[in-house]
């Protein structure tokens, strides 16, 4: 710790000695991970001082087991810097380091064990934003985005079946060049993405673009470490959803086009076998919101089924 560092730090260090803070020295490789979890001792916060001790024990476990050498760990902390440097306001890096690693997806199955009958939850993803544009009922989504036309018929529903009126649900895609609009520096606006609100029978209808397979960018860190582990960057064809009601849990989750190549390698360990659909195709006409289209186009049907918030925090 520096000289400049402010009084309140430095009583909490001589606290700690007057706590009984043991001093160390001579650390080894065999005494070592007990002296930085001792250093936890006098935290204030027990969930902090859990989640410290955890991760200490482990990632020095980790160190050990894999024999790391110092150029091997100054690599890694490349590897992060480069991570935290390419991360912006419409790119996280971060969040994709834990989706390929499938922390995402494990937080999400331990958080979110939803009770048998409701929809599955899975990872939220780098590209969602919070300022996408509002649409009536039948809006247009796609707002431009390139893509063979899909027309979406949801529904919103409780456990018992009982319609969720006026849900708020969020829906984000990327277009048929596997891009989102946060991709394209240049656009002004946003594309294949917007909120919108169920109706009173809990039924929610807009028009968007096919969804297709797409890469997960591979021009940064977390791209450089999947072709150097011999992994593919691919996910299968989706659309996302974020469904939010009062008296019920927030749903996270991803419809997935039945078919697709990788359903069962997606790169971030998001599939369900509940959340795969048929995404039906159809000849150009009139779809099946009255609006004529002059190129083939798909549909979707889908149903919703939230779990009430007390009983998701039983299950969770």
């Amino acid at each position: 710790m520096s000289r400049s560092s402010s009084p309140r730090a430095r009583a909490l260090l001589r606290a700690s000695h007057d706590r009984g803070f043991t001093a160390m020295r001579n650390i080894t490789e065999h005494n070592i991970t007990d002296a930085v979890v001792g250093r936890f001792e006098n935290c204030p916060d027990p969930r902090l001082k859990e989640i410290l001790t955890t991760l200490v024990r482990h990632l020095h476990a980790f160190v050990k087991e894999s024999r790391i050498t110092e150029a091997e760990w100054l690599e890694g902390i490349h590897f992060l810097t480069a991570t935290g440097h390419i991360t912006d306001a419409k790119r996280q890096e971060f969040i994709l380091l834990s989706d390929t690693l499938g922390v995402s997806m494990l937080t999400v199955a331990q958080n979110h064990a939803q009770p048998p009958g409701t929809t599955e939850a899975t990872v939220f993803g780098p590209f969602h934003v919070e300022d996408a544009p509002r649409y009536a009922q039948g809006g247009d989504i796609a707002n431009g985005a390139p893509g063979e036309p899909l027309f979406v018929d949801t529904t919103v529903r409780g456990p018992d079946g009982e319609p969720v009126p006026n849900a708020v649900v969020d829906v984000w895609q990327a277009d048929e060049a596997g891009f989102y609009d946060v991709q394209y520096r240049e656009l002004s606006e946003h594309r294949a993405r917007g909120v919108l609100r169920t109706d009173a029978e809990g039924r929610l209808r807009f028009r968007t673009v096919l969804p297709v397979a797409y890469p997960v960018p591979t021009d940064g860190p977390v791209g450089r470490m999947l072709v150097a582990s011999g992994r593919h960057p691919w996910r299968p064809a989706h659309v996302h959803f974020r469904i939010q009601a009062p008296g019920y849990h927030t749903l996270i989750t991803h419809v997935f086009r039945a078919g697709d190549p990788y359903l069962d390698s997606d790169v971030v360990f998001g599939v369900r076998a509940s959340l795969v659909a048929d995404f039906v195709a159809h000849g150009a006409g009139t779809g099946p919101h009255g609006r004529e289209s002059d190129r083939d186009y798909h549909t979707l049907d889908f149903d919703f089924v939230l779990a009430r918030e007390a009983i998701a925090s039983t299950a969770d």
